[in-house]
């Protein structure tokens, strides 16, 4: 007659989450290496890269949708563009935040500022119906005149800021 044995395939990863994270630093904390869930711990501090590198591409992409928006889009600048200027203040601070904690990013951000910038094109034009005709398809703007703090596209003559 055998015997059979139940074996629990979910791991604690999978059915506590927090549970797993307090286990494990203190696991680290105590130097248990041995005890370690190398597999899931290996699998989180991947994903804590992608993390961040998604959130600067998010946050490129917006600052030069709102950037466009300033700078094109005419009919509505009168009305929106104190919250557009707010949140290209936002954009950039989100993305300074990211660059001071993990510098590695500046090179990262140069990579894909072309793409994000194109991406935001996308959403301004879907957002404003404009002619793709009106914003050059690649950057007229370079990297560092979008993350300069004064800097914007356009401004209203009695604009101080």
């Amino acid at each position: 007659m055998k015997s059979e044995v139940t074996v629990n395939s979910k791991s604690l990863y999978d059915t506590d989450y927090q549970l797993w994270i307090d286990q494990t630093v203190a696991q680290l904390k105590a130097q248990e290496f041995r005890e370690i869930d190398l597999e899931n711990l290996i699998e989180e501090i991947e994903s804590l890269g992608r993390s961040e590198k998604h959130a600067m591409s998010s946050y490129l992409m917006r600052l030069c949708e709102h950037l466009l928006k300033i700078k094109y889009w005419e009919s509505e600048r009168e009305t929106c563009f104190r919250g557009w200027d707010i949140e290209v203040a936002n954009f950039r601070l989100q993305i300074q935040e990211l660059l001071e904690t993990s510098p590695s990013l500046k090179s990262f951000s140069q990579d894909i500022f072309s793409k994000q910038y194109k991406n935001g094109r996308k959403l301004f034009l879907k957002a404003s119906q404009l002619s793709d005709k009106l914003v050059p398809v690649e950057p007229w703007f370079t990297l560092e005149q979008a993350l300069e703090e004064d800097w914007l596209p356009w401004q209203p003559e009695s604009f101080d800021r």
